[in-house]
């Protein structure tokens, strides 16, 4: 009898519960709201904010502000330092490490052990139960799971606390149980050296019987490539044949979905995408046939939502999640049981739907060119590379763009930085098809476009193979869960590339 057979029954129950998803959204909310405010209500910043299960959540917002990393330092490192009862009741020992701020390198991101288990570990449990729904024949546990994760273990950083990439930590408190239906080993897949770790990966995996690959698609995809060189077959289902699913996070997958369908021919295959980061696990796509995600409402993190247009200003409106308006780009702002109290995650979402609540993830509130008032987002982004690719039977593996500022003739236009797994049948013609298709997508882009009276015809530079691992590699973010910034107001991304695109 099927090993997933057996396992799948202990999903039953939460299948049912998942339904208050698209019958009782708001509920979940209001639920999760009373917890947080009891369980912060005995902490420091509770007291200092008049947290209490009473509060209204008029009153909640009224008593708390608005928060980056940058305001919740100061209370993080105390906790680093052993400090109980500051952000989260009683002492938090694990600290996911994330890309830096401003004023620092690193982002300490503090995971306490009921976010531990009610975000990050529930989150994983329900896109297997959201799978297994979809896919009542699925093999999914008979045999393994190949995923593929950050590369800093966790090591002792202040006064006994732990700090190691969020996928690390996951690893380190694990049910035994799990491990030992994933590849690769612990001690590989905690390798700092990507290059090194590629390799350990393919050999260790290569004559598994892996039915389901988990990660972020552009590593997976370089990962995937040395299981082919190393097996000298030509499609992954002749070295893997009972695979049958990828689950995705933490980029978008358009500009990669055409290479792994020329990888993977099998017509069994699923894609799945999620939506975790090292503040919280927030999304599932629980429909394969609807690109959009659920919004997971029931897991210690309560949502508001800000109009991306209005983030920044004093007097910006910030609305739960019954207030959002389909179609609209929002800011993300999280208050969950790992002590993040009306936390601006940076990343923007435009929601497709109300009851159920389902979105999609449109960019970063830092990730964007607005430099001529065009208000170029991630989302037209992958949208307009996806156009250009069809029209010209190109593939992206990685890009960046960013402005070319007026010159003396206030001439200036958006430069793009592609590197092409594929090249197109001509480099114009991917231009102007990736022009065109951004006018239709995004008016303010059109506008500043008409007649190249602002902007003019944009530019794509193509580069060399390997440039933007060989850049990442050169700042020590090569591998886990690093990504290209895609789309910037800044050019120093771009001229650091563009230096390194000569040789």
């Amino acid at each position: 009898m099927s090993l997933t057979k057996i396992v799948g029954q202990f999903f039953k129950p939460r299948q049912y519960a998942l339904e208050k998803h698209y019958t009782q959204p708001e509920a979940l909310q209001e639920a999760v709201l009373r917890h947080l405010l009891e369980r912060g209500s005995n902490t420091e910043y509770g007291r200092n904010h008049l947290l209490s299960p009473k509060n209204s959540y008029e009153e909640f917002a009224k008593n708390v502000p608005i928060n980056t990393y940058e305001e919740l330092k100061r209370d993080i490192d105390r906790m680093r330092h052993g400090e109980a009862d500051v952000l989260w009741p009683g002492q938090v020992q694990w600290y996911a490490k994330s890309s830096g701020t401003t004023n620092d390198k690193s982002k300490f991101i503090p995971v306490s052990a009921e976010g531990l288990h009610d975000i990050h570990y529930q989150g994983g449990k329900d896109v297997v139960t959201f799978y297994l729904r979809n896919n009542p024949n699925s093999r999914l546990f008979d045999g393994k799971s190949l995923i593929l994760g950050g590369s800093h273990s966790p090591n002792y950083n202040v006064d006994g606390s732990l700090v190691g990439d969020l996928s690390a930590i996951l690893i380190e408190n694990i049910n035994p149980l799990v491990n030992l239906m994933r590849v690769p080993r612990k001690r590989t897949a905690l390798l700092s050296d990507f290059e090194v770790k590629r390799d350990r990966i393919a050999q260790e995996c290569l004559h598994k019987n892996i039915t389901n690959i988990s990660g972020v698609p552009s590593w997976m995809l370089s990962v995937l490539v040395r299981v082919m060189e190393l097996s000298g077959k030509k499609h992954l289902e002749e070295v893997w044949p009972n695979l049958e699913v990828f689950f995705h996070g933490g980029i978008a997958f358009t500009p990669y979905r055409s290479q792994y369908e020329q990888l993977i021919t099998s017509s069994k295959m699923h894609y799945m995408e999620t939506y975790n980061a090292s503040e919280g696990f927030f999304g599932i796509q629980d429909d394969p046939t609807d690109r959009s995600m659920l919004l997971m409402l029931d897991y210690g993190v309560f949502y508001e939502f800000i109009p991306l247009e209005e983030v920044g200003r004093p007097d910006a409106t910030v609305v739960p999640l019954e207030g959002v308006e389909i179609g609209r780009n929002y800011a993300m702002v999280i208050t969950t049981s790992c002590g993040l109290w009306r936390y601006m995650i940076g990343d923007t979402v435009e929601f497709t739907s109300k009851r159920p609540y389902k979105f999609i993830i449109t960019g970063r509130t830092k990730y964007f060119i607005n430099a001529f008032g065009e208000e170029l987002i991630m989302d037209n982004a992958e949208k307009g590379l996806a156009y250009a690719c069809e029209k010209t039977g190109a593939q992206v593996l990685e890009y960046t763009a960013a402005p070319v500022y007026m010159d003396k003739n206030a001439k200036c236009r958006h430069q793009w930085l592609i590197e092409f797994s594929k090249d197109p049948d001509n480099l114009e013609r991917f231009a102007q098809a990736l022009d065109e298709k951004l006018q239709e997508l995004n008016s303010d882009y059109e506008a500043k476009r008409s007649h190249n009276v602002t902007l003019q015809h944009l530019e794509v530079v193509k580069a060399k193979e390997g440039l933007f691992n060989d850049w990442l590699k050169q700042k020590g973010r090569l591998g886990g869960q690093h990504k290209v910034p895609r789309l910037s107001n800044s050019r120093k991304n771009m001229d650091e590339l563009l230096e390194m695109n000569k040789g």
